[in-house]
């Protein structure tokens, strides 16, 4: 019976997904659901609410661990993580520098579209703040949901500069909460692809926020701005990222 593989464009889990998949041999339907009118009625079907999803018949997982996509697909993941403490340090580090790259990105750009996507270069650089707050959302007892990362600036967070400080925020905000909760951290968090454990949505959330900067870095590279710094190698060693800073089925132009 055929894989399939729903995704959208700019869908970090969704790219790491295909590749994963391709990098054991898996072969898959690819079905962009920005592009092909029938995949949400398909995905409603199915009972799936977001991407990505990898669907075989009438069974599906979700996409963003890994571990579950290998179990599904009868692999063997050989996945390792980063500890804790070395997650949150990594992420912290991550915002500082995904700060410092919104911050140059020119006035003419904030509100250009991605390939496939109604989000703005803007929105991306906010997107970042949100992966996060879900995060944290989670780890005081709420809940990750999928409007965690559909969420668009409000009016007050108008310029590059404000998203940059919303994000610094954020920052001092997972700091806070680190020091307060790394002795007694919750085994499991609440999210909208269910119950996980803490490691593997933190280490999500880092890597997550890793491939955005990267694709931060990207847009200012192709706009002729040589990004300053550029995001250390150090910081994304031994993450779970994709190979492609973009997706190759969605070109950027």
């Amino acid at each position: 019976m055929t894989l399939t593989v729903y995704w959208q464009p700019g869908c970090t889990s969704c790219l790491r997904t295909k590749e994963f998949l391709r990098e054991h041999g898996v072969s898959f339907e690819s079905v962009n659901v920005r592009e092909d009118p029938q995949a949400m009625q398909r995905l409603a079907a199915l009972g799936a609410r977001s991407v990505p999803v990898v669907s075989r018949g009438d069974a599906f997982v979700y996409g963003q661990d890994l571990a579950t996509v290998a179990r599904f697909v009868g692999i063997e993941a050989g996945l390792r993580r980063l500890d804790v403490p070395v997650l949150v340090s990594r992420l912290l580090a991550l915002l500082d520098s995904a700060a410092l790259l919104t911050q140059q990105l020119p006035r003419d750009a904030w509100l250009q579209k991605l390939p496939g996507r109604e989000r703005t270069h803007l929105d991306l650089a906010y997107h970042v703040s949100q992966v996060v707050v879900g995060f944290l959302d989670a780890a005081l007892g709420g809940r990750l949901t999928f409007e965690h990362f559909e969420r668009k600036p409000p009016d007050h967070v108008a310029t590059a500069a404000d998203v940059a400080q919303l994000i610094r925020s954020v920052s001092q905000a997972l700091a806070v909460w680190w020091g307060a909760n790394q002795s007694r951290l919750p085994a499991g968090l609440d999210t909208y692809y269910g119950r996980q454990p803490l490691h593997a949505v933190l280490e999500r959330t880092t890597w997550h926020v890793a491939q955005h900067g990267r694709q931060l870095q990207r847009l200012l590279e192709l706009r002729g701005v040589e990004p300053q710094p550029p995001l250390a190698p150090a910081l994304l060693a031994g993450l779970p990222l994709p190979e492609d800073v973009w997706d190759a089925e969605v070109p950027l132009r």
